[in-house]
């Protein structure tokens, strides 16, 4: 069964290079971004997680943080890291998930049984505090994966919850985004003080209301 859009990430427990974690525990009361690898010591991978090392402090920003998962040993991640750290200029200060029986994978729907062992774990997950997961994609072997496309929709969900607003095509933080449909006018012009514009009478905009 695939996993959906407000299913409750499913709980495990495993060993990391960081030791050994329930993931629900391990998760907390942070953001999480859950994603997934073929194998160690692989190119675009390699350059994926010296990306999201330094991304620590914006992910902290958001009160959200990094975990990786990999079918080979905890042993090798730790060995494909200082490869990792030398080539990227990164200290990867995150968890990376040893999953040689694929069960984590395997509960993630992140294998495909008719694809190489070596390109079917190429997932991302985004999973709230409420341990639900928020968004997911799935990204082919070649194409390297973008982390500030992720990080932009960290920062449409979290608007998205606080406010009864959505975020347009390509919306950066700090620019204009929609009123929801279901907000009448009347009840936009109390919960939008700022002022909006009125486009169509279902596209209505107004300033980010948080900044």
């Amino acid at each position: 069964m695939s996993l959906l859009l407000g299913d409750t990430a499913p709980d495990f427990e495993a060993d990391t290079t960081e030791g050994r974690i329930r993931f629900h525990d391990w998760i907390g009361d942070n953001w999480t971004v859950f994603f997934s690898h073929p194998a160690d010591f692989t190119p675009v991978c390699t350059t994926e997680l010296g990306y999201t090392a330094k991304l620590k402090d914006k992910l902290a920003d958001r009160g959200a943080k990094a975990i990786v998962i990999s079918v080979d040993t905890v042993d090798e991640h730790k060995k494909w890291i200082k490869d990792i750290e030398d080539t990227q200029g990164a200290v990867v200060d995150f968890p990376i998930i040893g999953d040689p029986e694929k069960k984590v994978a395997t509960l993630y729907n992140m294998i495909h049984p008719n694809a190489d062992a070596k390109v079917t774990v190429r997932a991302v997950y985004v999973i709230d505090p409420n341990k639900k997961i928020r968004a997911s994609i799935i990204y082919p072997p070649s194409a390297g994966r973008n982390f500030d496309e992720i990080l932009r929709l960290i920062d449409s969900m979290q608007l998205t919850d606080n406010f009864k607003v959505a975020t347009p095509v390509n919306w950066q933080e700090g620019e204009d985004v929609i009123i929801v449909p279901s907000v009448s006018n009347e009840d936009a012009d109390k919960l939008f003080p700022k002022g909006y514009t009125e486009v169509r009478p279902y596209l209505r905009t107004t300033p980010q209301p948080n900044k």
